[in-house]
C-alpha cells in the first residue's frame, strides 16, 4: 500500500532535496522489480510440527481483541484484524548435550502438557495487496500484557508492502492478563507455562500454513518470519539455536534488542520443569538453513550485554547496530500507536527532536523519566530490516554487512566513541544522528528500570542550530543527504526516506 501524504501541507523543497526525492523514486522502482522478479522462487515448507485446533473467530465480552498495539481504525489503510484461539498439546524440551554458547545443541522431548491460545491476525482487505510473507510476532510481555512492539514500530512497512502479521500468545503471562481483563472472551484459555512457549509458537507458524483458510481468510502464505523484541527475543534466540534446526517452520527470524548475559537472556526450561538456563554470550549458531537477522540499539549493546554476544556476519547472520537508538523511545509510545502512514507521523516524530516528552507513555501520565527520552529513528531502520530479511528469505540476497557502533573496549566497562556532538560514532547512520539536531543516547537516564530503557534526548540550542544551519535550505539539503545515504545503503526504506525529507522541509530548522 502507498504511503499517503494528502494530510501534509505542500512544501516547496529545495533543488538538493527535489534531486533527492527523484533518486529515491528511482530506487524504490529498482527494488520492487528485483523483488518481482524472484517471486516465482519462493517456496514452502514442511516441517514436522504438530497441526493445533483452530477455532472460528472469538466473540462476546469486550468484542474485541486485547492487544497493546496500533490505536487507529486499520480499515483507514486497508486492513483488517481477526483473532483466533488455538489448541493443541505441546512439548517442553531438555538438552542432550551440555548447551554451549557456539548455540550448536541439540535438544529432545522432555513432557508435554496441553494449551489452548490465541493468535490476532492483521491482514489486508483486498486479497491481491497481500504479498506473500506473513510476519509472526511473538508478543512481548515484560509490562504484563501482550504488547505488539514490533508491528507498532513496523506497521507502515508491513501496510504498505502487503504482509499479514500474526501476534502469538507464546508466553503464560499474555495468556493470564487477557483473561482477568476479559474473562468472557477468554475464559477457555489456559496455559501451561513458558518451557512449553517454544513448541506453541512453532504450532503458531503451522497453522499460519496449514490453516491458512482460517487464519489468513484463505490468503495463500509463501514465506514466514519469525520476530520477537526485548523479552521476546530472548526466547526467540534460545528458539532459534534450540527449535527452528528441527521444526524449520519459519524462514526467517529477525531477534530485536535481545540482551546476550543472565538475567537478559531465556532458559530452555524453567519450573516448575527442569531450570535449564542457557550460556551467557550465547551466539546464533552458524548452521542454520534459514537467515538471522539480529538488530540492536545503543542501549542492548552495552546495558543488556550483547556486546558479549557480537559475532561475525556470515551466510545466515547479519548484525545491524543502529546509532543514536534506545531500547524504547518516542516512537514505540507516544507517536507510533497512531502513525497511519500519511505522514503526520513522520512529522510528529521530527518534532520529538526538537521537543523530547519525558513521559513515555502519554496514558499514564504518572510515570514519569527524569530526562526527555530518546527520539532516535530506530523504527525507520527496523522497517528496512524486515524488507532485507524477507528479500534475503525469499531471494537469497543477503543485506550487504553494516557498519559496528564504535565501542572503546579498553577498560573494565566499554564505553562508546563519540563524535563532536555527543552522538556515537559507527553502525547503521540515519539523518538524526548525521544532521543531528539533538544528542541522542540509548543511556542517560535515572531511577527506574523502566526509563532506563528509552535513553535520552538533549536538543540543541538555538546558537548550536544556528551555528550548524546558518539557512533553512542548508539544513534540508544536508538532511536530505543523509536520508539519501541510509536508503542507499538499504538502511532505510525508500518511502521512509521521502517523508522524512518532508518532515525535515516542514520544519523551522536552519536560520
Amino acid at each position: 500500500m502507498a504511503r499517503q501524504h494528502s494530510g501534509l501541507p505542500r512544501v516547496h523543497l529545495p533543488r538538493p532535496a527535489v534531486a533527492f526525492v527523484a533518486f529515491l523514486i528511482a530506487i524504490a522502482a529498482a527494488l520492487t522489480t528485483t523483488a518481482a522478479a524472484h517471486a516465482d522462487e519462493q517456496v514452502s515448507v514442511a516441517p514436522a510440527v504438530a497441526d493445533p485446533v483452530v477455532t472460528r473467530p472469538v466473540s462476546g465480552g469486550a468484542g474485541a481483541p486485547q492487544l497493546y498495539g496500533t490505536t487507529f481504525d486499520l480499515s483507514q489503510v486497508g486492513y483488517q484484524q481477526s483473532e483466533y484461539f488455538m489448541a493443541g498439546t505441546a512439548d517442553s524440551y531438555q538438552p542432550v548435550n551440555p548447551l554451549t554458547a557456539d548455540g550448536r545443541w541439540t535438544v529432545a522431548p522432555a513432557s508435554t502438557a496441553p494449551y489452548t491460545t490465541r493468535v490476532v491476525v492483521d491482514r489486508p482487505k483486498d486479497p491481491a495487496k497481500f504479498n506473500g510473507t506473513v510476519v509472526v510476532e511473538w508478543l512481548n510481555v515484560t509490562a504484563g500484557v501482550d504488547v505488539a512492539t514490533t508491528w507498532i514500530q513496523a506497521h507502515n512497512e508491513l501496510i504498505r508492502e502487503g504482509y499479514a502479521w500474526v501476534g502469538v500468545s507464546a508466553q503464560a503471562a499474555g495468556v493470564n492478563a487477557v483473561k482477568a481483563i476479559d474473562p468472557a472472551r477468554y475464559s477457555a484459555l489456559s496455559h501451561p507455562g513458558d518451557s512449553y512457549s517454544y513448541d506453541i509458537f512453532s504450532q503458531a507458524g503451522q497453522a499460519v500454513r496449514d490453516s491458512a483458510a482460517s487464519v489468513l481468510s484463505g490468503l495463500r502464505p509463501r514465506t514466514l518470519l519469525a520476530v520477537g523484541e526485548s523479552q521476546s527475543a530472548f526466547r526467540l534466540t534460545t528458539y532459534t539455536d534450540a527449535v527452528q534446526p528441527f521444526a524449520g517452520v519459519y524462514d526467517g527470524i529477525l531477534l530485536e534488542s535481545r540482551g546476550a548475559v543472565a538475567p537478559v537472556t531465556a532458559p530452555l526450561s524453567q519450573a516448575p520443569q527442569a531450570d535449564v538456563p542457557v550460556p551467557d554470550g550465547l551466539l546464533i549458531r552458524t548452521d542454520l538453513k534459514v537467515p538471522v537477522l539480529t538488530f540492536e540499539t545503543e542501549t542492548d549493546l552495552l546495558m543488556l550485554g550483547y556486546l558479549a554476544a557480537r559475532q561475525p556476519d556470515s551466510a545466515r547472520f547479519r548484525l545491524w547496530e543502529v546509532a543514536g537508538t534506545s531500547h524504547a523511545d518516542t516512537y514505540i509510545t507516544p507517536v507510533g500507536p497512531t502513525d497511519t502512514g500519511d505522514g503526520q507521523g513522520d512529522v510528529a516524530a521530527f518534532n520529538t527532536l526538537l521537543d523530547p516528552p519525558s513521559t513515555p507513555d502519554p496514558s499514564h501520565p504518572e510515570v514519569s523519566c527524569n530526562t526527555p527520552i530518546n527520539a532516535g529513528q530506530a523504527h525507520y531502520v527496523l522497517e528496512a530490516a524486515v524488507h532485507a530479511l524477507n528479500r534475503w528469505a525469499t531471494t537469497g540476497v543477503a543485506p550487504v554487512p553494516a557498519p559496528r557502533l564504535e565501542v572503546d573496549t579498553s577498560s573494565s566497562t566499554p564505553e562508546f566513541v563519540l563524535d563532536a556532538n555527543g552522538n556515537v560514532k559507527g553502525g547503521i547512520r540515519t539523518p538524526s544522528v548525521d544532521t543531528p539536531v539533538a544528542t541522542l543516547s540509548g543511556f542517560g537516564q535515572e531511577g527506574s528500570f523502566y526509563c532506563t530503557l528509552f535513553g535520552t534526548t538533549v536538543p540543541f540550542g538555538a546558537a548550536r542550530l544556528a551555528q550548524l544551519y546558518p539557512t533553512h535550505a542548508q539544513f534540508v539539503a544536508r538532511w536530505s543527504a543523509s536520508t539519501g545515504s541510509a536508503v542507499a545503503a538499504g538502511h532505510i526504506r525508500p518511502a521512509d526516506g521521502l517523508a522524512l525529507v518532508k518532515a525535515a522541509a516542514g520544519s523551522s530548522v536552519g536560520g
